[in-house]
């Protein structure tokens, strides 16, 4: 997956909005709230960072080219980065993040979620 696949996909999601920040991360967010984070440069792979569930992250933090998100999990989030496809194909990955887009979305306010065009 490229950057600019990541950023199509996450802007074909319902509700997202998009910003560089952090340097030259891309954070997509739905109702003002991250749901996935990608970075690249010279220096450091493609690497795509994503919320997922519990049960998932005890799962894919073992998994080659998966770790524990930088920052996020140490401070006791469930967020996995994939830094590279080992472990975890592209289709996967749009699967991760379509997850994420949901879980984060599903903690938004009621009125927000009306807002946004989610059920009400």
């Amino acid at each position: 997956m490229t950057l600019a696949e990541y950023d199509a996909f996450c802007a074909a999601l319902p509700a997202t909005s998009h910003v560089v920040q952090w340097g030259d991360a891309h954070v997509w967010k739905v109702g003002g709230k991250v749901f996935a984070i990608a970075r690249e440069s010279a220096d450091e792979p493609f690497a795509v960072t994503f919320k997922c569930s519990w049960a998932s992250y005890d799962i894919l933090k073992e998994q080659p080219g998966l770790r524990p998100a930088p920052y996020l999990a140490s401070r006791g989030m469930s967020w996995i980065q994939r830094r590279t496809d080992e472990g975890m194909p592209d289709e996967a990955l749009l699967d991760y993040l379509r997850e994420s887009h949901r879980l984060i979305a599903n903690k938004l306010s009621k009125r927000v979620r009306a807002e946004l065009g989610f059920e009400a």
